[in-house]
């Protein structure tokens, strides 16, 4: 197949490409496909195959694949200006077409390059010229804080891009007549050779020029492009690493004193080392670029889809981050390796070039239009700091654009002027001389090391983009800050969540503009734990733990929703229904009323939370004022807090349930044990004391449970030692994950191995003792409830749950909460025995306030020493107690009144157990 048969046979490949992402376009903005609706992908694609008639007519041995590439590029570029600047869209499109026309003038034009190198120098003067003239007064302009741009009447252009062209022809003729002089070196330090300072002028003339344009036109992204084409270059005419060295350290030297000096490159620098320092001030772009490009995944959210909007100016310096969050990771390393394969096609040209004026063009052409793809992609993706380049052929902008087709049309003249391959061959085995292209052996050794290095640079950019889009995309995403995320979510129809008796507690509202507002119809009922959700404020409890169920990216009940959620087809959330019973919820939120605690209630045998109260609270709707308040410290925040499970409390006297099961379990006691119980007892040369002081003479063990004899339990941890007790504590969850739905703090103990005996004895009534970062024991009220429930569930502790189940928005359930088994705390026997001991608690002890007419009732009373005014009353009981089907526990601080906490518990157990059948 001839060359030119490949490239049309290319171009015809890549054509769908560019029609169907048009089509694409169109589909998204409800626009009908037609002839005319895809007017502007056909119109590409007739002057890129116009563009092939011309190439088959002038320059018939020119590559075969760089056009087709360079068609496929642009058509994505003009695809995405219309998608994100449609009334920029005409005029690049007629840029587009200019552009076409002056690569097929290169080629008409320029049918002798050797004829060029004559007039290197005036190509030099034109450059520079170019380069410096937005500094002249009157039609320089400054735009965006970089000075690069020339305004003349209505026309505004970049003479940067024309002089790069310039420069890189009069560097090519500069080396191509003065080669052998660079690759000599002269002078001699030590053992090596090294330039001369009139070897190295040119290098520093160029490292000269890029410091004036950074220094007087703000422009580092030029500056750097400049500086490395011409090392490129030097490179591959000489194969001295040694400038490689040398012009690395220049620019870097250069990139320092610049940072030391101007405060637009500190700023730069600054944003690329933490954008989400100023997240809405200088780092804004960049951080909306990262949320952008965070988005789009694997596979995209489409063309037309995404928020790449927010981004300012993403039409030119920011499209990279369009077409990842749109094409996803697959189409975005596409497109770069697009680029690459330009490289690759542009360096093959030079290695088949028939002068050296031609080989070191094709390299500083292709150089041009791949560093600069590496750089701007680099900045836009955070690997390197950013430089404000365009993206050559997609950018929105006529002078770039313009300048990168005159590029392309000087390489495939490179291409036509091939030497053929029945000479290259040839070449290599005769000797090197000036008219064998500097042997293309040693030509093509150098363009391959710097293929190589291309290579490494995108592959970098690939990694980099993968770490975005896969590796770190969830901690993108669920940034506080994240307006995407926000924005994405507002129009998403949350799942409702409701009680187990179908009392809403939240659901979504649509409003007029489509977006959704949250709604929370219950007043107070299980506001902490309904929680919050917010565009300004975030989320907090079920609608934080259950947020992707609720916004529909979890808890799929069919392979429908599944295939939904990965096309990108947005479909209301999943519902979430609550194991909370509506009424035993607004008995336990009665109990509190007019005290701060909490109160827990469970179903023993399944784990199921019946309700789950804290107090004070606040109505679930008006929990933005609430926060406001807390933020100006108006005390806000602490109905805000589900006391239930984030607040540590001692538990008093309720822990001495942990220390009976403890010395059960090992034998250490029996319920018939018998101990002398005054109201003051010295243990590890200390006092433990009775409340009150009481003396209760001599009392076996189950009548110290109904008492609530601390001098009893002060022995019992003494006679156990501290190991024993923490041990038996960590078996009903004491320091241990509960794996609950909601966050949860972790019940303590203190270190036993730092425990003297008179701390172990007061451990063992349930007072914290520790000298050292843990003090215990401290617990939950959802902690306490577990205790309760591992002596009523004969000694094993149900996983406690929240939610109960879960529906899809066509009612279908696809989850359904499985009673499972979290912690073995005691043995049946003993769980049994204890069980009848604190029968008698409210039988006949400190519980009696908790009875309840008809039904046994078992529990224990806690008062907890706190330091304060008053002390904290504490109750769990169980009931029935034969055979339990509800567990409570509640805390009411500083009541300071022994007996309240079990006479607040008993219109709690009395509605849970009418709820569940027994009354």
């Amino acid at each position: 197949m001839t060359r030119r048969n490949l490239e049309l046979l290319l171009l015809l490949v890549g054509a769908p490409v560019v029609v169907v992402l048009f089509a694409m376009l169109n589909l998204r903005q409800g626009i009908a496909l037609s002839v005319t609706s895809l007017g502007v992908p056909l119109g590409i694609a007739a002057a890129f195959l116009g563009s092939h008639l011309a190439i088959r007519r002038f320059a018939p041995e020119a590559d075969p694949a760089v056009l087709p590439i360079v068609f496929v590029i642009a058509g994505i570029g003009m695809a995405f200006v219309t998608r994100l600047a449609p009334k920029l869209a005409v005029n690049q499109v007629i840029w587009l077409f200019i552009g076409v026309a002056c690569m097929v003038g290169v080629l008409i034009a320029a049918r002798r390059l050797e004829r060029l190198a004559q007039y290197k120098y005036t190509f030099m003067i034109a450059g520079i010229a170019l380069l410096l003239s937005p500094l002249v007064p009157g039609i320089g302009q400054e735009i965006l804080g970089s000075r690069i741009w020339l305004h003349i009447g209505p026309f505004s252009f970049q003479p940067g891009e024309l002089a790069k062209i310039a420069i890189v022809l009069f560097l090519a003729g500069y080396l191509s007549a003065n080669r052998e002089m660079l690759s000599v070196f002269t002078m001699r330090i030590g053992p090596l050779k090294v330039p001369d300072l009139r070897t190295l002028l040119p290098l520093l003339l160029m490292w000269a020029l890029a410091l004036v344009v950074v220094v007087f036109e703000k422009d580092l992204g030029s500056a750097v492009v400049f500086f490395f084409v011409f090392l490129a270059m030097l490179y591959a005419a000489t194969g001295k690493k040694t400038y490689l060295v040398v012009g690395g350290a220049l620019m870097a030297a250069g990139i320092v004193a610049a940072w030391l000096l101007f405060s637009h490159v500190q700023t730069r620098v600054s944003n690329w080392i933490d954008p989400f320092a100023d997240a809405q001030g200088a780092g804004y772009q960049m951080v909306q670029a990262l949320y952008a490009i965070a988005d789009g995944d694997l596979f995209g959210r489409g063309i037309g889809s995404g928020m790449a909007g927010q981004i300012p100016v993403v039409e030119s310096d920011f499209i990279f981050a369009a077409i990842a969050e749109e094409a996803g990771l697959l189409g975005a390393a596409g497109l770069l390796m697009l680029f690459l394969g330009l490289a690759i096609r542009g360096y093959a040209t030079a290695a088949r070039a028939k002068t050296d004026f031609s080989s070191f063009l094709a390299v500083g052409l292709t150089t041009i239009i791949t560093l600069q793809a590496f750089i701007i992609v680099g900045g836009v993706t955070g690997l390197i700091p950013l430089t404000g380049l365009t993206l050559p052929f997609v950018s929105q902008g006529g002078s770039s654009l313009v300048a990168s087709f005159i590029a392309v049309g000087f390489l495939l003249r490179c291409g036509d002027e091939a030497t053929g391959v029945g000479e290259e061959m040839a070449n290599v085995t005769v000797a090197i001389n000036n008219n064998s292209v500097l042997g293309r052996v040693s030509l093509g050794r150098r363009l391959t090391n710097s293929i190589m290095g291309f290579s490494l640079m995108f592959a970098l950019l690939v990694g980099n983009l993968t770490m975005i889009m896969v590796v770190k995309a969830d901690e993108y995403r669920s940034m506080p800050g994240n307006n995407h995320t926000l924005a994405k979510q507002a129009r998403i129809e949350r799942g409702i969540i409701t009680t187990a008796d179908n009392v809403v507690l939240a659901q979504s509202a649509r409003n007029d503009d489509g977006t959704y507002s949250r709604v929370y119809p219950a007043g107070d009922l299980a506001s902490q734990v309904v929680g919050y959700y917010s565009a300004q404020y975030g989320t907090s409890g079920i609608e934080a733990a259950q947020n992707d169920t609720l916004t529909g990216e979890r808890g799929h009940a069919t392979w429908l929703d599944v295939l939904n959620e990965q096309a990108g087809i947005t479909q209301a959330g999943n519902s979430v229904e609550l194991s909370i019973n509506a009424r035993i919820q607004a008995a336990a939120q009665q109990a509190l009323q007019g005290y701060t605690g909490a109160c827990v209630v469970m179903d023993p045998t399944t784990g199921a939370v019946l309700a789950m109260a804290s107090s004070p609270t606040y109505r679930a709707a008006d929990f933005a004022s609430v926060i406001k308040t807390g933020a100006q410290g108006g005390g806000g925040e602490s109905s805000l807090l589900n006391r239930a499970t984030q607040s540590l409390y001692a538990p008093g006297s309720t822990f001495k349930m942990v220390s009976a099961a403890t010395a059960l379990e090992t034998g250490e006691a029996t319920l018939d044990s018998r101990y002398g119980s005054p109201g003051s007892m010295d243990i590890g040369g200390a006092p433990v004391t009775n409340f009150d002081g009481n003396d209760y003479g001599v009392l076996t063990l189950r009548r110290a449970i109904e008492l609530s004899s601390n001098t009893v339990f002060g022995q019992i941890g003494r006679d156990m030692g501290a190991k024993t007790l923490v041990n038996g504590a960590q078996k009903f969850g004491f320091g241990r994950d509960l794996r609950f739905d909601l966050p949860t703090a972790v019940s303590l103990m203190a270190d036993p191995a730092t425990m003297s005996e008179w701390e172990t004895a007061w451990a063992a009534v349930g007072q914290p003792v520790g000298d050292d970062e843990v003090v215990g024991p401290q617990a939950t009220v959802l902690q306490m409830a577990l205790v309760g429930a591992g002596i009523a569930n004969e000694g094993t502790v149900m996983r406690p749950y929240l939610v109960q189940s879960i529906f899809n928005g066509q009612g279908e359930r696809s989850f359904t909460a499985t009673p499972s088994t979290l912690f073995q705390a005691l043995d049946k026997k003993t769980a049994l025995d204890l069980r009848g001991a604190l029968e008698g608690v409210v039988s006949n002890g400190t519980g009696t306030a908790a009875r309840i007419p008809g039904v046994k009732v078992a529990g224990k009373t806690g008062t907890a020493e706190t330091g304060k005014q008053s002390d904290d009353s504490w109750f769990v009981g169980m009931a029935p107690a034969d055979k339990p089907r509800v567990v409570v526990a509640i805390v009411l601080e500083q009541d300071g009144i022994e007996g309240d906490g079990a006479a607040k518990a008993q219109n709690v157990l009395k509605t849970a157990l009418a709820e569940q059948g027994v009354l």
